[in-house]
């Protein structure tokens, strides 16, 4: 069950911490951080009304707090492959990184995500400029 999210959670993702319980917020501090520091270019806003990370213009990462947990999105076919270790108790769906609230946030492994993703973003915008110039 998604935790109760108030109309001030659209507008950043100050805002989108705040409105989180108590126990939440400090991990999800901790996750935002982690996540800024991995992608230092990236702009960070609210999409689908949770967090969005972009580099180019392109989605990289999102992430959003649940009542006993946090995810992370998206869980890439790239992204499971090489992290298949690491992963392999925390992907929920095809799309999905389930992370517990009670535990320790694994900061390693999160900037691994957000660095192959951003990796993947990068790709897609070099292969989106050379289509428009072969036109």
């Amino acid at each position: 069950m998604a935790i109760r999210r108030t109309r001030s959670d659209q507008r950043s993702v100050g805002a989108y911490v705040a409105a989180q319980p108590l126990p939440a917020r400090s991990v999800l501090r901790r996750v935002r951080a982690t996540i800024r520091k991995a992608l230092p270019g990236a702009t960070e806003g609210i999409s689908y009304r949770i967090p969005v990370y972009k580099l180019g213009g392109r989605m990289v990462l999102y992430f959003a707090g649940f009542r006993h947990h946090y995810s992370i999105y998206p869980a890439t076919a790239r992204v499971k492959w090489a992290l298949r270790k690491e992963l392999a108790d925390l992907v929920h769906s095809k799309g999905t990184i389930r992370f517990p609230l009670d535990k320790t946030v694994p900061t390693r492994l999160i900037t691994r995500i957000a660095k192959l993703r951003a990796a993947e973003a990068a790709e897609l915008n070099v292969a989106r400029r050379s289509k428009r110039a072969r036109r």
